[in-house]
């Protein structure tokens, strides 16, 4: 240790506000402090201890519960995309009525035709059955070409 550049150690005497004065070291002859082992509320017995549970209830009034938010973000984004679904699976439906419709309406069209082709194809060629079915299908090929 170098000499001559720390400062000294010796008694120091230390005063309370409440009157309670005990001697201790310190670099200075003497202090003041305004709490002490004998006025402390910790040490005396007088402290009071907070209600944390009350304030926690208090925050959650006051502004809500954090999970009862995240809940109900997660109820409205489950709605919305349900509502989602719905609706695309409405417009699909929309879709395939549509398809169905235009192709019920091209097999009339050609059901219209068909008939003096059919007259044709309904002499006995074999012995074979006829479907009718594909006779139609295979007429209206013949009729776009």
């Amino acid at each position: 240790m170098k000499k001559a550049i720390h400062p000294d150690y010796m008694e120091c005497s230390v005063r309370c506000s409440c009157g309670n004065t005990f001697i201790t070291h310190s670099t200075k002859p003497s202090l003041h402090v305004e709490l002490c082992n004998e006025c402390h509320p910790f040490y005396t017995g007088q402290q009071k201890f907070v209600d944390t549970g009350g304030r926690v209830q208090r925050f959650s009034d006051k502004f809500g519960s954090a999970a009862a938010s995240v809940a109900e973000r997660e109820a409205t984004r489950k709605a919305a995309k349900l509502a989602a679904a719905e609706a695309a699976e409405a417009a699909a439906k929309a879709a395939r009525e549509q398809r169905a419709a235009k192709k019920a309406e091209k097999a009339a069209k050609y059901a219209e035709k068909a008939p003096k082709a059919t007259a044709e194809a309904t002499e006995p060629v074999s012995e074979a059955p006829v479907d009718a079915e594909a006779a139609v299908e295979t007429l209206a090929d013949e009729v776009v070409e």
